[in-house]
């Protein structure tokens, strides 16, 4: 994660300063209760914004969450090491409020690395005019796969983010906008959907450090809160099916124009798109507890004839979680600690196809496999101890670069 809508550091932790003392001074008035995240049956990816668990206060309307993510690592490629390290990779909050019948707000606020980098990843309205048909306008998490929504640490089994939502596509994907989204469901069956029109993507994607064609780049540009690159909306549309006894499957696409193709009336360049195609999926096997969930991706983009062939047109991106759990029982005064094995498999590809003057396969690839193995105390707390082998191979397909990687860290919602 990069670069969001930035925040003055000093005047807002200086903010949350005066609300803990606020609280501190009424703590004999108030009444401080949990919420928890909401775990029925009805749920599908889309619903992870809210899905977390809350502190409300007696009398007010806002509530308060965040999570915490940490962890030590220690990697190796082709045998050279640079050592043992620890990181405190995130500490994000929520704030929401219900501001009147039918109105609802919600923002998610992240530290990255001990505030080196600060963002805001969502912070919008929601109004609610009939369960099918819902508006939401601010800062919207564009719902392109499952991943991007449903993204935070304490859920999942891995330290590391998966490499088609972090490499591939930009993990936290959000700009300003707004759209509609709604949900209905009969019998076992669950619909939902989700459409916005927002800012997107920029030359940044074509033209960055990377020398690749490389969509997380444009989460540098933080002017895409302000205004759109292009001039055009990006959009940004989602249908999720669940089945209660089987899982949910998701179908989401993104795309539009990505470059400044005028100015003042001057053609610059024709029109150049970036579409991206998604599918996700998550399913648990009631007889073994087993929980599997995956994503692929699909991007295209038009790149200039100017540029050499190590930038792609065609991008591909899959991976895939299972995990099991193997104890579940009281440990101490954990009533339901939980003992997990699990197995990630990742595959990226930023170039596919062959260059035109031998034929030969255009490399730039990467293959990762990471089992793991994790303790839960509570659903809401997770220790993982993680070991990542990955292979990487450059533009020419030679030899693939191999790094493997220790992780050993946590995540909990607070």
């Amino acid at each position: 994660m990069r670069t969001y809508t930035f925040l003055k550091t000093k005047p807002f932790l200086l903010g949350l300063l005066l609300c803990a003392i606020g609280g501190t001074i009424n703590a004999q008035e108030k009444i401080v209760t949990r919420v928890p995240a909401d775990t029925s049956k009805t749920s599908l990816n889309m619903d992870a914004v809210y899905n977390r668990p809350f502190l409300a206060l007696k009398n007010t309307p806002v509530a308060l969450g965040g999570y915490l993510e940490a962890n030590s690592i220690y990697s190796s490629e082709d045998g050279v090491s640079e050592g043992l390290s620890f990181q405190a990779r995130r500490l994000t909050i929520f704030m929401s409020a219900t501001i009147s019948k039918r109105i609802k707000f919600l923002s998610e606020i992240e530290f990255e690395d001990g505030t080196k980098e600060i963002g805001i990843e969502f912070a919008a309205i929601d109004v609610a005019f009939y369960p099918a048909l819902n508006f939401r306008g601010g800062i919207i998490m564009n719902p392109i796969g499952g991943f991007n929504q449903n993204h935070d640490g304490p859920k999942w089994e891995f330290v590391e983010r998966p490499d088609v939502a972090v490499n591939l596509l930009p993990a936290t994907w959000s700009n300003a906008g707004f759209g509609l989204y709604g949900k209905t469901h009969k019998y076992n069956w669950i619909f939902g959907y989700e459409v916005y029109l927002t800012n997107g993507f920029d030359n940044s994607i074509i033209d960055n450090e990377e020398n690749k064609t490389f969509l997380p780049a444009a989460k540098e540009n933080e002017d895409r809160f302000e205004e759109s690159n292009s001039g055009k909306a990006l959009f940004t549309g989602k249908i999720a099916i669940k089945n209660r006894k089987l899982g949910e499957i998701g179908f989401s696409y993104m795309g539009g124009v990505y470059n400044k193709f005028e100015e003042e009336g001057l053609t610059l360049d024709k029109k150049r798109r970036v579409d991206v195609f998604a599918i996700d999926f998550k399913t648990t096997i009631k007889k073994t507890g087993t929980y599997i969930v995956g994503e692929a991706v699909l991007i295209k983009v038009d790149v200039p004839d100017t540029f050499t062939q190590q930038y792609g047109t065609k991008q591909v991106g899959a991976f895939i979680d299972v995990v099991q759990p193997i104890l579940k029982r009281k440990v101490l005064d954990w009533d339901n600690a939980t003992l997990n094995l699990a197995a990630r498999f990742d595959y990226v590809d930023w170039n596919v196809g062959t260059f035109n003057e031998t034929q030969t396969d255009i490399g730039d690839n990467l293959w990762a496999i990471t089992p793991a193995i994790s303790f839960r105390p509570s659903a809401q707390t997770v220790f993982r101890l993680n070991y990542r082998y990955q292979w990487q191979k450059d533009i020419l397909n030679n030899s693939a670069a191999k790094t493997a990687t220790w992780l050993f860290g946590f995540s909990t919602y607070f």
